[in-house]
């Protein structure tokens, strides 16, 4: 359904040492700079952070979350650490299991990058 998610950054190499930390802990390389933006690739989509092309600030959106998945919550506990570590803001509830009712769990962290841009790291086990 989507093709990439963009975000835009105050501080463009802040946010890039921030996200090559956290996506880093993921197993994605490093962004690649084009222009005033660094983009994050894997064989699952695109994320990409970028300077305002309209030369005003660039803000977070309230209400908004972007969502990573992460193969264990042990790869949850790393991207999470590593933002913490690099300059992000642990939000919300500690890493950790959420009952999503029904039977369904999900291994939760959440934070904010340094422009104030909400993320949010998932694992969902596989069902037996």
């Amino acid at each position: 359904m989507f093709s990439h998610v963009m975000l835009g950054a105050a501080d463009l190499e802040q946010s890039r040492s921030f996200y090559d930390a956290f996506l880093g802990a993921l197993g994605v390389a490093p962004g690649v700079a084009n222009r005033n933006r660094y983009f994050y690739r894997s064989p699952t989509g695109t994320f990409a952070i970028s300077t305002p092309i309209n030369g005003q600030p660039a803000t977070f959106g309230n209400g908004a979350t972007t969502g990573f998945v992460a193969a264990s919550p042990e790869r949850v506990d790393a991207a999470h650490a590593a933002g913490v570590a690099a300059g992000g803001a642990p939000c919300e509830d500690p890493p950790g299991w959420r009952e999503l009712g029904g039977g369904a769990r999900l291994y939760l962290a959440y934070l904010r990058d340094p422009a104030g841009n909400k993320l949010c790291l998932s694992h969902r086990p596989r069902k037996d």
